[in-house]
């Protein structure tokens, strides 16, 4: 059984984590492997938007610690090594994937697996979806990237409440704090995907990934960093064919065709 179902169709690729069993919780090499695949999916012209799922009952339970923890002596750095060449590095291919990335949360989503799905552009969820901040649950501090993403979402003292306690955040609570875009009933997960994928793809693609990039650094910077990447990416994108064909078919009153170029 392969890891990480990977399929392109109609400009979007469809990235499905694949081991039900375990909740989808992540090994070393699928983890690699999702991070190879999202490169990809930046690198190739023929794809334009990006829907990351799991199958079964869990869209991720995290990373999959069983038997990874015990083995040799460790020394320091060791952890800190770790986390930045592995979760971190998952994430941090989530946010700087040149495509959108759409969600599609089918199941539980709790501790790196969490923080995977809110690191996506848009969230979608099933209603029997959780979101499990489950790290003080066995002692941890967040990993994956939660400290940082979860305080922009929903500032910081809902972020520490989650953090704090552990608790499961229900598909619809998720909603109304700021964490899921929009909550559908499980049958409809699947089809809503496809169509705002189906709508990312149809977009025009350079001005999508340079918005996606504007609004992920403007957290991070001041007003003047702000304005000047946002001049420097109007600069770039009326270079490409489909900022030309919006204005063209703007002046011709028709419907834009781009071409994600």
């Amino acid at each position: 059984m392969t890891g990480v179902l990977h399929t392109v169709d109609a400009g979007v690729a469809h990235l499905t984590l694949n081991r039900p069993k375990a909740l989808n919780a992540l090994t070393p090499d699928q983890r690699e492997l999702l991070v190879e695949l999202l490169a990809g999916a930046s690198a190739d012209p023929d794809v334009r938007a990006v829907v990351l799922t799991g199958t079964g009952r869990g869209f991720c339970a995290g990373a999959d610690l069983r038997g990874g923890a015990a083995g040799g002596e460790r020394v320091a750095g060791d952890v800190a090594r770790l986390i930045r060449t592995g979760a971190q590095r998952l994430i941090a291919a989530v946010l700087d994937c040149e495509k959108p990335v759409i969600a599609a949360v089918n199941g539980t989503a709790a501790g790196l697996g969490a923080h995977l799905a809110l690191a996506c552009d848009l969230v979608l969820a099933a209603e029997s979806a959780k979101f499990i901040e489950v790290f003080v649950r066995r002692g941890l501090v967040p990993d994956g990237g939660g400290a940082y993403l979860l305080p922009r979402l929903v500032g910081p003292q809902r972020a520490k409440e989650l953090m704090f306690f552990g608790d499961a955040l229900t598909a619809a609570d998720a909603e109304c704090v700021g964490l899921v875009n929009r909550v559908v009933p499980d049958a409809e997960l699947d089809k809503t995907a496809r169509e705002w994928a189906a709508r990312l793809a149809a977009g025009p693609t350079r001005a999508l990934a340079l918005t996606k990039q504007l609004v992920n650094a403007s957290l991070d910077g001041d007003r003047a960093a702000a304005f000047a990447a946002e001049a420097a990416a109007q600069e770039i994108n009326m270079t490409t064919a489909d900022a030309q064909e919006g204005v063209r078919s703007f002046v011709e009153r028709r419907s834009p065709e781009y071409r994600g170029r």
